[in-house]
């Protein structure tokens, strides 16, 4: 992986982290998706539960996820990829998968054990990336956008007022990014190792 310090002609992406403003449209949105977290778990809680909190709460959950997607379109198109962006984008990611996951099993909809390992995972590779950030900064991978999306499927039906039928959809996606969620933290363990181990040898 190459240095994201680096000021080398040969690596472009480099120089974008560090002439892009970090006080830019991809971040506010980024800090956008983090104020609606709470304003999410609000919702979700409101007892009892109808269908007009329901269908509030996954409008929120869904506007702030769609967020994720259009930040990060809008960094890679106008160069606007910063190491800010990249440590507090998946932070924020978590921040709303995970109030919907333990909210939703506080409410017996989403197994204890499977919001227990998503969550420590998620926690685990947070305190990593924080960790080795002197060294670099460890993107997301697309296995990890892919569960990433797969949670936030899950998450939406089962907040949504929807037909019990919908739940088999809801379980298989969770069940994917069960998967995911393992998959994704061992190559992020192994690409952090890489990284420190590539730095150290670089500094002989």
């Amino acid at each position: 992986m190459s240095d994201p310090q680096s000021t080398s002609p040969r690596n472009p992406a480099a120089v974008t982290l560090l002439t892009a403003p970090t006080l830019n449209i991809a971040n506010i949105l980024t800090f956008v998706r983090l104020l609606l977290v709470p304003v999410f778990g609000v919702l979700l809680l409101q007892t009892p539960r109808t269908d007009a909190t329901a269908y509030a709460a996954s409008a929120v959950f869904g506007l702030a996820a769609a967020t994720d997607f259009v930040d990060g379109f809008i960094a890679r198109r106008y160069n606007l990829i910063t190491n800010f962006g990249k440590i507090a984008d998946p932070i924020a990611d978590k921040a709303l998968i995970g109030t919907g996951l333990v909210l939703l099993s506080a409410q017996d909809v989403v197994p204890l054990w499977v919001t227990a390992l998503i969550l420590f995972r998620e926690v685990a590779v947070t305190i990593i990336r924080l960790r080795v950030l002197k060294h670099g900064v460890i993107p997301a991978s697309r296995g990890g956008k892919a569960k990433t999306i797969s949670q936030i499927i899950a998450v939406l039906i089962f907040v949504l007022p929807l037909p019990s039928a919908w739940n088999y959809l809801a379980n298989a996606c969770l069940g994917i990014a069960l998967v995911l969620t393992v998959g994704t933290g061992i190559d992020y363990v192994s690409r952090a190792l890489k990284l420190v181990r590539n730095q150290r040898d670089s500094a002989k």
